[in-house]
């Protein structure tokens, strides 16, 4: 293992019966950054975070994790990561600060420091003045924090957030956004998965599309977009069968407005498709010319929006 990555893939394999969830993933994070792995429902990404967290052996290839293998050392990665599910895994019946320091027992604190490390996340994460109130009382931004907070209980080394914002409101996910960036300015290392893609430009040093259980794409948010072009040209239609006809010309992603997105280089080849469009009948409702965004990218690379099932 490069003793530069906190976390190596090789290989790594999952099937479940004749189903196929990883087909030879590769990846690495580096120590201190945050690797944000995007793809579609059923892509493989929680997959890959239940094999990096022990809760799933790997049909085949590795998983290292601070010099560890996931399969035959999972004592030891255990005891250097956190994880927060897609899910909350608070009890709604405690406060927050029982459901802290029940955790901390379980991590084998002992009553006193038990306490004071409650008080120390309670403080970190803004529930301080809800400490004392039962969890079910707290907003949906509160109990995301919570749940970070308990992941974070043993200042793991290594964090993964699978779509930890995902329903929350702007306001409770830009908060959540500014406590991961604290963690990594910590020195944590995390991988996180979302359905977010400007979560992922936010946060990301580097991000990793997986598709069908393959990594399509590996790079900086910029890398990724310059794979689409410097520019996106969209075209609005009328109707759907528009759009079908103008993408058979200029090509493209065909979106759901409808319109059509294409890379563009220059005022030259605008007006040569503009003219293309025109010759064959097809009336162009608007034109928009923008940057390209991650969602083109995933679009551009497996064909769906991030979310969409296969």
């Amino acid at each position: 293992m490069d003793p530069r990555h906190a976390i190596e893939i090789r290989g790594l394999t999952k099937t479940y019966g004749e189903v196929h969830a990883l087909r030879g993933v590769d990846l690495q994070v580096a120590r201190g950054t945050l690797l944000a792995l995007l793809g579609p429902n059923g892509a493989g990404k929680t997959t890959t975070v239940r094999i990096l967290s022990t809760l799933v052996t790997p049909s085949s290839g590795t998983a290292v994790v601070e010099g560890f293998d996931v399969v035959r050392e999972p004592g030891r990665v255990r005891e250097l990561i956190g994880l927060t599910g897609q899910d909350t895994s608070v009890d709604g019946i405690l406060t927050g600060r029982e459901n802290l320091v029940m955790m901390a027992r379980l991590f084998h604190l002992d009553p006193a420091a038990a306490r004071q490390r409650a008080t120390e996340l309670l403080q970190q994460f803004d529930l301080d003045e809800a400490a004392d109130r039962q969890v079910r009382t707290y907003s949906g931004g509160m109990r995301r924090r919570l749940d970070l907070a308990v992941s974070l209980i043993t200042s793991p080394a290594v964090l993964y957030l699978d779509e930890p914002t995902t329903g929350l409101d702007p306001r409770s996910r830009l908060a959540m956004w500014e406590i991961i960036k604290k963690l990594l300015v910590g020195g944590t290392t995390i991988l996180l998965t979302t359905q977010n893609l400007e979560e992922a430009d936010h946060l990301a040093d580097r991000v990793v599309v997986i598709d069908g259980g393959r990594v399509v794409a590996d790079g900086t948010a910029a890398e990724l977009k310059r794979t689409v072009g410097t520019e996106r040209l969209e075209f609005a239609f009328s109707t759907e069968d528009d759009t079908q006809r103008a993408q058979e010309i200029v090509g493209g992603i065909q979106l759901d407005t409808p319109a059509v997105s294409v890379s563009v280089d220059g005022p030259a080849q605008v007006r040569h498709m503009l003219n293309q469009l025109a010759d064959a009948g097809l009336d162009v409702r608007g034109l928009a010319l923008r940057q390209p965004s991650l969602d083109d990218v995933f679009l551009a690379l497996t064909g769906q929006k991030v979310g969409e099932r296969q």
